[in-house]
């Protein structure tokens, strides 16, 4: 299903608060794994029932708990009692629609971004909503569907390199932000290639009919690339300028840096869409080149034959008295006129370079 497909939506009028998920369900049943860790062990486990976590939830260890498949609402409710999450937190959770932002509460952050992964299968972009529960001593992650960029996160963890498990879990949070931003470079590197395709069948003037098809579904997938990434940067910018004690100083930097590659891929994304209009302009004079060569040869085919039909008409009339009717050459001479007129225009038409 695409991203226009029939989708859950909120009912009108419903209380703010109101846990419903909305959007397009894309798991049978909910998964939760979760790696409790510190710099010296880790503890790594899959859950499928929530109340398994309240004796994990006093571990003093760093907590991160990730649980796939947010349209199950009981389970949602469930993790607000736990965790102690606010109506209106869960009800964002549940509703796939939201753009990236921060928000801040008593005993947690919650942060939602868009994480997109190119399918080769059908050339698009997919998106699906991540939401982070940052807390002191736990990170949540809410995912719409197995399948994500976590996995060298992960295996940081597994394997304890750099500073991973000796930092808190703000540090893990920004690993996680850093994985989603580094993959849309990936997903940039699969438009780009696209497009250089494309320039080069048009410049090559191998130009299809679906040409102008596959630049406007390009343009609307770069425009939907940038609707999802837009509002990150002002999302990183605040985490990365200390506005919140959760996140330690210490992290801050690489928040910045994180700051910085958003801002390249956002920089990047409006280069492509001025290369969409670019070449779109480039196919449409293309075009409109092969056409006025096609005219122009119709019009030399034409003004050749004018003084042809011209001579023929002469000598087609029904008069008694030619001069040239009954002579014996008539017939080779007329042919002679006809092609002294043809090489004499076709010898002006070369000089004048219009052939």
């Amino acid at each position: 299903m695409t991203r226009h497909s029939k989708r859950r939506r909120k009912e009108v009028g419903s209380s703010p608060g109101t846990l419903l998920f909305v959007g397009e369900q894309k798991t049978d049943r909910p998964r939760i794994s979760v790696m409790a860790y510190s710099a010296e062990s880790l503890d790594e486990q899959d859950i499928q029932e929530v109340d398994r976590l309240k004796s994990l939830r006093q571990s003093p260890s760093k907590k991160w708990i990730n649980l796939i498949g947010i349209h199950d609402t009981t389970m949602l409710e469930k993790f607000g009692v736990l965790f102690d999450i606010h109506p209106l937190t869960l009800e964002d959770i549940g509703n796939t629609g939201h753009r990236p932002k921060i928000e801040e509460f008593e005993n947690y952050l919650y942060l939602v971004l868009k994480m997109l992964q190119f399918d080769p299968a059908g050339l698009k972009i997919e998106a699906e909503q991540v939401s982070l529960l940052l807390g002191p001593d736990f990170l949540i992650s809410f995912q719409e569907a197995s399948g994500d960029v976590f996995e060298p996160v992960r295996q940081r963890i597994r394997k304890a390199k750099g500073r991973i498990r000796k930092s808190g879990c703000d540090y893990l949070a920004y690993a996680l932000i850093d994985a989603i931003v580094d993959h849309y470079y990936l997903i940039l590197e699969r438009l780009g290639e696209r497009i250089e395709a494309l320039e080069e069948s048009i410049v090559s003037q191998e130009i299809q009919q679906q040409t102008v098809r596959e630049i406007h579904f390009l343009r609307s997938e770069i425009i939907f690339m940038r609707k999802q990434i837009w509002p990150l940067r002002e999302m990183v910018s605040q985490l990365s300028k200390g506005e919140f004690d959760l996140v330690q100083p210490a992290t801050h930097p690489f928040l910045s840096d994180v700051y910085d590659h958003v801002i390249q891929i956002l920089d990047t994304v409006e280069t492509y869409r001025e290369m969409l209009g670019g070449l779109l302009e480039l196919y449409m004079s293309s075009v409109s080149n092969r056409m006025n060569e096609v005219m122009k040869v119709l019009t030399i085919i034409a003004t050749i034959f004018i003084p042809i039909t011209f001579v023929a008409g002469i000598y087609g009339m029904n008069f008694d008295h030619m001069p040239e009717l009954r002579w014996r050459w008539g017939y080779l001479g007329v042919w002679g006129i006809i092609a002294a007129i043809v090489g004499a225009m076709l010898l002006y038409f070369r000089r004048k370079k219009w052939l």
